[in-house]
């Protein structure tokens, strides 16, 4: 067996690789369920890319940092192959739980095929390495099989429990994390031989040729990365909520009044996009306006309706007598709220008509608000 080492900035960097690609590919799939099914297949296929081109990128970059006593080169085409391995199986997850009804068990499913292709990958890519050739001890497998699975069950139980920011950069750690374990736990298992010859069923590509490769895949996921970063934080308020907010009455606080004829000039009307087209549902139907990047998602009954109004457009157009802001990311509909919940300093509002939403958290800066709209 020959000796290796691995260089620590390339090990280093590869981790880093991977949590970009995991942030990258989780972010872009937030609020895609609720998009229409031409929009969302482009959603799911450019996250499919960055998380399988950054399982396949971590991995070369890691290679790049192998250090061996002799030089070896790669098959172009094996190298190829591991990384359309990668975006499909990345792919297929990501279907799983952005197309039909989401529960626990199709997510469960979609964390097991991403766990099991990343060793899928990472031995692909590795039956690649020609001259030297790599040998595999059973335990190794299996241990890096159980990492994966572990890591990637755990990650997607995360990401996908709710789709916050908090959730998916939680999930972006175990993602990263379990790419990163399993390249370093199944190399920990593998032992390299010098081997006669190269006998790939392509091009031989040396190390300087794939290090040309994995930086332009890496500068691509690295855009995307800041990209996704730039809006992956709620927008801001609106300029007139950012200010002071509006105080409740020195007098008595305001009652629910369902009969309260709505602003001058505000909408009686919420547009939304299905199957294609434009839809039109009413305001007082609507329980719930939550932000979604530049979109909003509206709340009906059992429905989760895509709107693309931002959450900054929407407050401005729905009728103040009716809707309230509870939180930089949600407007209520005050009529829908059936409990409220006081919990220190913050607050929950809570939804029987709408079984899609649940609950709605309160913020601090909003609580007294909510609580006059209230009546509390």
């Amino acid at each position: 067996m020959l000796d290796y080492t691995h260089d620590g900035l390339l090990v280093a960097a590869s981790l880093a690789v991977a949590l970009m690609a995991g942030f990258t590919g989780l972010s872009l799939t937030r609020g895609a369920s609720a998009l229409p099914v031409a929009r969302r297949k482009l959603m799911v296929s450019m996250s499919a890319v960055a998380l399988g081109g950054g399982i396949w990128s971590m991995h070369f970059v890691a290679m790049l940092g192998l250090q061996l006593p002799i030089q070896f080169y790669y098959d172009s085409l094996l190298t190829l192959i591991s990384a359309l391995v990668a975006i499909l199986i990345a792919g297929l997850a990501l279907l799983v739980v952005h197309f039909g009804r989401r529960t626990r068990a199709r997510v469960v499913m979609a964390g097991v095929i991403v766990g099991l292709g990343i060793p899928v990958m990472h031995y692909v890519g590795m039956s690649g390495m020609q001259i030297c050739r790599p040998v595999y001890s059973v335990g190794g497998v299996i241990v890096a099989l159980a990492v994966s699975v572990a890591l990637s069950v755990t990650a997607f139980l995360i990401a996908y429990d709710k789709r916050a920011p908090r959730n998916i950069v939680l999930g972006t750690l175990g993602f990263g994390l379990a790419v990163f374990a399993v390249h370093f736990t199944a190399m920990a298992g593998t032992g390299f031989v010098q081997a006669e010859g190269a006998a790939g069923a392509g091009p031989l590509i040396s190390n300087g040729v794939l290090a040309f490769g994995v930086t332009l895949a890496v500068f691509v996921l690295s855009g995307a990365f800041l990209l996704t970063g730039v809006t992956f934080a709620p927008q801001p308020a609106s300029p007139a909520s950012a200010g002071t907010r509006p105080s409740a009455p020195a007098t008595a606080p305001l009652a629910p009044q369902p009969t309260r004829a709505p602003d001058p000039g505000a909408i009686s009307t919420f547009p939304y996009e299905k199957d294609g087209h434009i839809r039109f549902v009413t305001a007082d139907m609507v329980a719930a306006i939550r932000a979604e990047g530049h979109y909003t998602v509206l709340y009906v009954g059992a429905q989760k309706l895509f709107c693309p109004w931002s959450i900054t457009e929407a407050e401005s157009r729905v009728p103040q007598a009716v809707f309230v802001r509870t939180h930089r990311s949600y407007l209520v509909n005050r009529n829908h709220v059936s409990g409220f919940e006081r919990k220190k300093d913050t607050g929950v509002c809570f939804f029987d008509s709408a079984p899609a939403l649940g609950k709605v958290p309160v913020s601090r800066a909003r609580l007294s608000e909510v609580r006059a709209v209230l009546g509390l």
